[in-house]
């Protein structure tokens, strides 16, 4: 028995030490994952850091070392370890290696555009969930709370193993804040960013990012949540005075397998719902008839709903909405400068409960022969406040808000859809919209056209032809003034408006001049609108348009605004049914006075426009202008030859 006893008490006894051994090892695990480095733990502030995990070298491989591309994954962390909530936390990292973004887990590029993004000059990233860093006091050291790590990826250029690239530096970069030079150790960046004591507190009223300025504004207000769905408002503001949308596409990527159920005020291009089916709400939502369901596609396109819909009950309803994509500038209406339309969005696993709210990425909006617009992240911002429904003199508040800013971009050469073309009273040649300026067709392909070739004067006809019909009249009217004709003639400009400005009149105190637009396009512009630029004194000298609406924008760059009136604010389509095909043609008169300018030269290009838009898209102009001359350089040269050969003569005839 006494054995018996002793070899229980000897199995209780082991089985002690192992359970004693594990729990000693778990917690010494836990201690090393949650183990801070020393700087951490002795600052008093907000301690930050950036460390490059790995790299590799990428395709294709080149000699050049600063040429060579790498793959690169790093680590950013934002540590509050003072005794203020950090509110709107941003982080800015230097980077200096042509750095560009593919993904930052945990953390939002500031104004960097969507992904890749080209961060070569330094970015400052915000919180994405975790926008505000509370402390450890409020929260029992909770790392989630205090921690917002964010999880890098990308590619940079150069620096040659075993060197390490690095960023310039890395600072917190919100206000009140001072960081000292960051220390470098092997691959991680840190520092520890105290309280400025010159600085005065701010008064913080809000926890949310402040909302941006842009061409166009876009907000995304979550206005009913429910645990696996919410219903949405999407709000489009213009507001650029000289920008516009026409029939607008609107896309975006959702990124936690959402689906569209139904939408008021704008639909969908594609009424799709396979996707549901055979992906994961298929699995959760056994029971839901997805044939009813607007749109399950991950990058759906949604547009406006045409005016017939705005008094549907089931479609419409909505302020603002079916106006067929329109959205003018302020300065031409401002009931219709702004677009709305509802969804209810269905969510998928694991976001199944009123609080797990995320907006769509990668934003984009394009519209018909309309500026290009690039748009930033969403941003979560305060909460959009609402008008009482009921009458009531009250306000609500939307459940969450994020804000996306799109603003215009110049466009690339051959990517705009309209082109100004020159003439003069006092040159028969037209000087014609650059050769492919709104981008080249089959034909440069085929060879039958050089699209690098310089485009050719025009006689005045020529310019209600269409391009296809105007070899003819070119070639013949090139050698009827002696101009050359390349073997392989300079391809058309292929745009869908093409405007000429054409100089009138020139007096002493004085000068006119007469705009047309010219659509070639199959469908009419409602509402259009055209903008010129000058020389600041040229603008200065505007008097009257005839046969427009005219203003002269002082604030916004001298802008000469010009629109439709009444009645004739259609730019009608191109005809058909006519051989040759006719334009839709809109044109009128503007008057100048030379008393800002007197010695302005028009022939020396002070009468031209240095840019013109169409309905708020930048069009293409001419490399030149109309000469007095004829602009005719072979002319020159006969000139030349002529004076040469008197000079020889009269040389002759006196010796």
């Amino acid at each position: 028995m006494s054995n018996i006893w002793i070899c229980k008490l000897l199995s209780s006894l082991i089985t002690l030490l192992i359970i004693s051994s594990c729990v000693y090892v778990c917690e010494g695990q836990e201690a090393m994952a949650t183990a801070l480095p020393p700087a951490a733990e002795t600052c008093n502030g907000v301690f930050i850091s950036y460390q490059l995990m790995d790299r590799r070298k990428e395709f294709p491989r080149v000699k050049n070392v600063t040429a060579q591309s790498w793959a690169f994954n790093a680590t950013a962390k934002v540590l509050n370890t003072g005794k203020d909530v950090v509110k709107s936390w941003k982080l800015f990292i230097g980077f200096q290696h042509d750095e560009i973004l593919i993904s930052a887990d945990g953390g939002i590029p500031f104004e960097a555009g969507e992904f890749p993004a080209d961060v070569g000059n330094g970015t400052t990233l915000v919180g994405s969930n975790l926008a505000d860093l509370e402390t450890s006091i409020n929260t029992a050291n909770d790392m989630n709370q205090i921690q917002a790590l964010i999880k890098i990826s990308g590619t940079q250029f150069g620096v040659k193993p075993p060197g390490v690239p690095l960023p310039k530096t890395i600072k917190l970069d919100n206000d009140g804040y001072k960081c000292p030079r960051p220390t470098t150790r092997k691959r991680i960046m840190q520092a520890c960013c105290n309280r400025d004591p010159k600085s005065k507190k701010k008064l913080i009223k809000t926890k949310f990012i402040p909302r941006q300025k842009g061409d166009l504004t876009i907000s995304y207000d979550v206005v009913q949540a429910y645990d696996n769905n919410y219903l949405v408002q999407v709000t489009m503001e213009n507001h650029s005075p000289l920008g516009r949308l026409d029939r607008w596409n609107l896309t975006w990527e959702w990124t936690r397998g959402e689906f569209i159920q139904q939408m008021k005020g704008a639909f969908t291009r594609e009424i799709e719902y396979t996707g549901c089916i055979f992906g994961p709400p298929g699995q959760y939502y056994k029971d839901m008839d997805f044939s009813k369901v607007m749109n399950c596609q991950k990058h759906p396109v949604i547009s406006d709903m045409p005016p017939e819909k705005s008094n549907d009950t089931e479609l419409g309803k909505i302020p603002f909405c079916c106006r067929n994509g329109t959205l003018l500038p302020i300065i031409m209406d401002p009931s219709q400068s702004k677009s709305i339309f509802q969804m209810q969005v269905f969510k998928s696993p694991p976001d199944l409960d009123k609080t797990s709210l995320f907006p769509p990425a990668k934003w984009k909006i394009t519209g018909v022969l309309n500026p290009a617009y690039e748009c930033g992240p969403p941003l979560k911002v305060q909460p959009t406040i609402f008008p009482e429904t009921r009458g009531l003199d009250a306000i609500t508040y939307a459940i969450a808000s994020w804000q996306i800013v799109c603003n215009i971009t110049k466009p690339k050469q051959r990517t705009t859809g309209c082109c100004v073309s020159f003439s003069a009273f006092y040159n028969e040649s037209i000087v014609p919209c650059n050769t492919c300026a709104c981008g080249c067709d089959e034909d440069e392909d085929n060879g039958r056209c050089n699209p690098n070739a310089k485009s050719m004067l025009l006689p005045s006809e020529a310019l209600l032809v269409p391009f296809e019909n105007r070899t003819k009249k070119t070639v013949a009217w090139a050698k009827l003034k002696h101009f050359h004709v390349p073997r392989k003639l300079p391809c058309g400009d292929n745009c869908g408006v093409s405007i000429n400005w054409h100089v009138a009149s020139d007096h002493k105190g004085g000068w006119s001049a007469r705009i047309t637009l010219f659509n070639w396009k199959p469908y009419f512009f409602k509402n259009w609108f055209t903008a010129l630029q000058f020389k600041k004194t040229v603008s200065d000298g505007f008097e009257k348009v005839y046969s427009f609406n005219g203003t002269l924008l002082r604030k916004i760059n001298n802008t000469i605004f010009m629109q439709g009136i009444e009645g004739s604010n259609y730019l009608i389509g191109i005809d058909n049914e006519t051989n040759p095909k006719v334009p839709g043609k809109q044109q009128s008169v503007i008057s100048f006075t030379k008393k800002f300018m007197p010695t302005m030269q028009i022939a020396k290009g002070d009468g031209f426009p240095t840019k013109v838009l169409f309905n708020g898209e930048e069009c293409s102009l001419p490399t030149q202008f109309p000469m007095r001359s004829g602009n005719q350089h072979n002319v020159y040269l006969v000139q030349q030859v002529l004076i040469l050969v008197l000079a020889f003569t009269m040389i002759q005839i006196l010796y």
